[in-house]
């Protein structure tokens, strides 16, 4: 990160950004809160530089981490502990409750409390469970050892995207500061598939820890480095009926998801608890319509950019997680890979995105989100138009090195300005809300279009017993579809009215 220019003129400001300090006036309490009184407004900090990034960037490189070095741990978890197969998938079953469940909670809670409060609580509370986890006797303690730590991270999230946001002015820097943070996160996420092979074979436990001595760090320097949260005013109040309706029904709808391919789409149980999700988004918009400081005001969802940018999220990482899902079968049950070597082939993808995406963030800065999206989208439709060509012995170099280079500058394309196009217009007493929100579509699409993939691939197994390829097609063709849909997001975000985030 140093050898960015712009970052070297932060380093010789001290870190901040002077010509831009009225973007630092806006607190949680709302615009111009900080300056209302000559006092107020000399008490206001100019945003941060490049040290408050780097610890932003390493929370979510901690949090990139624990969710992909799991998976790779599960077979030893499972002989240690004896677990069932059924008890296994709750270890990361478990971690996507808490975080899709708790996101919107965790939006406006840094919002209306504070961002570098809530930031700093739910780092101490991830390092914390991750120690609980590393040491957990039973599996049922691990599982719930993940559920708090899904949670702790549903809190950790919007807040961290949210201190980027709303100091980091719109425009080229705020495109820089997030192209970072998507680099962090591709570089976590790959990074937690090797280091999970690695420390698996000296023991899972190690696994659980690594995010340890990440969160211990960003604790010691969190403090001294990101924006302080603006002291005095009138805080809002939360929406407590809102927060207990919607958090209610994202647990129950995730829940509902993560079961139904194991007990059928159409079984009792998964009709059930759709239902149950059903009814408690209803009294959740109701109790919104009467709020009178509502957790998410209802003008803000019909808002044509947010709706078109979460559409556009659910699409492109649903089809990732659906892809990742399809490519991990294919390099270990039909190429015979091990799972050191599995991970290794996504190595190529993170590079991609990781180098790409600081420069993403800044040509979306400046030919504009909407077409970085598009342009992103359609890279990623090739990338999995190109998983097309796979073959009982396809050498990786020729088939699946492209597929996973284009999915990385693909990815680098997107990730980043979507994010911009999250928080475009809103104003600064919303940026958690609209991270969370973002983040909301994000898990739910992962969870929806995974779901959807493997039902499809599973039948095509169950068609053709004999081809070791049965359903990946199929499977491949859904995920090709899923992505193509989410264009018609970013044609819309293209078509909104640049004033459509503040009519709420």
């Amino acid at each position: 990160m140093t050898g960015n220019a712009g970052d070297a003129g932060d380093a010789r400001s001290g870190g901040r950004d002077v010509g831009h300090a009225d973007e630092g006036a806006t607190g949680a309490d709302g615009p111009g809160a900080a300056a209302d009184s000559p006092r107020a407004a000399a008490e206001v900090s100019p945003p941060p530089g490049t040290p408050a990034l780097l610890v932003l960037c390493a929370a979510h490189f901690m949090d990139a981490i624990d969710l992909s070095d799991v998976g790779v741990a599960l077979p030893a978890i499972q002989r240690d502990l004896g677990l069932t197969s059924g008890s296994l998938q709750w270890i990361v079953s478990a971690y996507a409750l808490g975080y899709g469940g708790f996101l919107l909670l965790g939006g406006r809670v840094a919002d209306l409390f504070g961002r570098r409060r809530a930031f700093l609580t739910a780092v101490a509370v991830f390092g914390v469970v991750s120690v609980l986890g590393a040491l957990a006797p039973t599996g049922g303690l691990l599982i719930a050892a993940r559920l708090v730590k899904g949670v702790a991270a549903g809190f950790l999230a919007p807040a961290a995207l949210s201190l980027i946001t709303a100091n980091w002015p719109e425009g080229p820097r705020r495109g820089r500061a997030l192209g970072w943070y998507a680099t962090a996160g591709a570089c976590g996420f790959v990074g937690g598939l090797v280091l999970g092979g690695v420390l698996t074979e000296q023991s899972w436990r190690l696994v659980f820890a690594l995010p340890v001595p990440i969160a211990v760090a960003a604790l010691l320097a969190g403090p001294r480095l990101l924006p302080a949260d603006p002291r005095g005013g009138a805080r809002g109040k939360l929406d407590v009926p809102g927060a207990l309706t919607a958090t209610g029904a994202l647990v129950v709808l995730v829940y509902a998801l993560t079961l139904a391919p194991a007990h059928g789409w159409l079984s009792a149980r998964t009709l059930v608890l759709f239902c149950v999700a059903a009814a408690l988004l209803v009294l959740f918009v109701r109790a919104e319509s009467r709020a009178r400081t509502p957790l998410v005001p209802l003008s803000f969802l019909t808002r044509r950019t947010t709706a078109a940018t979460n559409l556009t999220i659910f699409a492109m990482w649903g089809a990732y997680m659906s892809f990742a899902f399809l490519a991990t079968l294919y390099l270990q049950n039909v190429l015979g890979w091990t799972p050191l070597q599995t991970a290794g082939a996504f190595v190529p993808l993170g590079l991609a995105n990781g180098a790409l995406a600081p420069f993403a963030g800044r040509l979306a800065a400046r030919f504009g989100a909407p077409r970085m999206i598009a342009a992103g989208m359609l890279l990623l439709a090739l990338s999995y138009a190109l998983f097309f060509r796979i073959g009982p012995d396809s050498p990786f170099l020729t088939v699946v090195l492209p597929v996973m280079v284009v999915n990385g500058i693909g990815t680098a394309a997107t990730f980043p300005a979507l994010n911009m196009s999250a928080v475009a217009g809103v104003p600064d007493r919303d940026q958690g809300l609209a991270g969370a929100l973002l983040n909301t579509f994000m898990q739910i699409g992962g969870a929806v279009v995974l779901a959807l993939v493997t039902a499809v691939v599973e039948a095509g197994q169950r068609t053709d017993r004999g081809d070791p390829l049965a359903g990946y097609a199929l499977g491949t063709g859904v995920i090709v579809a899923t992505v193509l849909a989410g264009l018609t997001g970013a044609t819309l975000i293209r078509r909104a009215s640049p004033t459509d985030g503040r009519n709420h």
